[in-house]
C-alpha cells in the first residue's frame, strides 16, 4: 500500500512520516511506502484513481477529488487544527498578529493551502482584490516532489516573494536565516479563532478501501495513533525519523518542531472540526451541500481514537 504526503521535509505530516519509518504500519501488518506528491490535490486524484490507498494531507484538500465528500472518508487526525503559518520578509519589521502587513504584497501559497489564507484575510477583514493582496505559488515551487516550505523560504531568503503561507518547517529556517518574520500562527491563537478549524492534518482514505479492506483503514489508525505515543514518549525520535529522508540542516531542526506541536497530536476528529472546515469549504467555493458527520469521518472508526 502506498501513502501521499504534500510536503516531506516538514513537521506537518511527520505522524504518518514517522508511522511508515518507524515500522508502526508494519506492526498492523500492513506494507505501507511513502510517497512525496505535490501538490496536495494531486494526492487526492491519486487516491480517487486507485493509485495510492491513503492521503496524509490537509482535510478539506479532500474535496479536490471527491465532490461534496462522495467517496472518501477522513479516518483519523495527525494533529488538530490549521498549520500553516504567514511569514513576511524581515526588513518588512512586521508585529506578530499584524495582518494588514500584507496588504500591496505577494504572498506565496500552495495550490488548495491558499484558500486557508484567502478566507483567514477576509474574516479580519481584507479584501485580498481591493487590497491588492497577490497570492500566487511560490516561484520555483513545480513539479510532483517540491518540498514547499523549504522553496518557500528560500524564494522569501531571494525577495522572490514578499511573505509565504506555509509550514513549520519552512517558517522555522526562513526565521533562523533572519530573513522572514512569524506573523500569523494560527494553530497557537493568532487570527480569526473560526480559522482554526478551516482545515487539520489528516489521513484519508476511499469508501471502497474501508468496505474491502476495514482491518487496513483500522490499521492506518492505529498506526498513526502509535506515532503519536512514540513522539510524545521521546521527542528524540523524529531526529532519528528525520535522518532518513531529511537533509542535515532539517534533520536538525525537527525536534524542536515536534516539541511544539506535541500538543496537537490528537486523532480525534469532533463534529465541531468538521462543521467548521465545512463552512470554510463552502465560503471558498469548494462545497455547495452541508453533508453529515458521518459522511466525513469514518465513524466506524472512532472508538480507535479513545484507546
Amino acid at each position: 500500500m502506498k501513502l501521499a504526503i504534500p510536503d516531506l521535509i516538514s513537521n506537518s505530516y511527520f505522524p504518518a512520516v514517522a508511522a511508515v519509518e518507524l515500522g508502526l504500519f508494519a506492526k498492523q501488518g500492513l506494507d505501507v511506502s511513502l510517497e512525496l506528491i505535490f501538490p496536495v490535490d494531486k494526492c487526492y486524484r491519486s487516491l480517487r484513481d486507485g493509485e495510492i490507498e491513503f492521503v496524509g494531507g490537509s482535510a478539506h484538500s479532500a474535496l479536490a477529488a471527491f465532490p461534496e465528500w462522495k467517496g472518501c472518508k477522513l479516518l483519523c487526525a495527525q494533529g488538530q487544527g490549521m498549520y500553516w503559518f504567514l511569514v513576511m520578509r524581515a526588513d518588512l519589521k512586521a508585529q506578530r498578529g499584524d495582518i494588514n502587513i500584507v496588504k500591496g504584497r505577494r504572498i506565496g501559497a500552495a495550490p488548495w493551502v491558499e484558500m486557508g489564507l484567502r478566507r483567514l484575510l477576509v474574516e479580519a477583514g481584507i479584501d485580498p482584490e481591493k487590497n491588492g493582496v497577490t497570492i500566487a505559488p511560490v516561484p520555483g515551487a513545480t513539479g510532483a516532489s517540491v518540498n514547499f516550505g523549504l522553496t518557500a523560504a528560500k524564494a522569501l531568503e531571494e525577495g522572490k516573494i514578499d511573505g509565504f503561507w506555509a509550514n513549520g518547517m519552512g517558517t522555522e529556517v526562513a526565521v533562523q536565516r533572519g530573513v522572514g518574520t512569524v506573523v500569523l500562527d494560527v494553530r497557537r491563537g493568532d487570527g480569526p479563532k473560526a480559522a482554526f478549524n478551516f482545515t487539520m492534518a489528516s489521513i484519508a482514505t476511499t469508501d471502497r478501501l474501508i468496505k474491502e479492506h476495514p482491518t487496513a483503514a483500522a490499521g492506518a489508525v492505529r498506526a498513526v495513533m502509535a506515532a503519536h505515543a512514540a513522539l510524545k514518549a521521546d521527542p528524540g525520535l523524529a531526529k532519528q525519523v528525520a535522518a532518513k529522508r531529511f537533509p542535515p540542516q532539517e534533520t536538525e531542526l525537527i525536534v524542536d518542531l515536534i516539541k511544539r506541536d506535541l500538543p496537537y497530536y490528537d486523532p480525534t476528529i469532533s463534529p465541531e472540526f468538521v462543521e467548521g472546515m465545512n463552512a470554510f469549504a463552502r465560503d471558498a467555493g469548494i462545497l455547495t451541500g452541508h453533508p453529515a458527520y458521518a459522511d466525513v469521518v469514518a465513524t466506524q472508526f472512532s472508538e480507535l481514537w479513545k484507546a
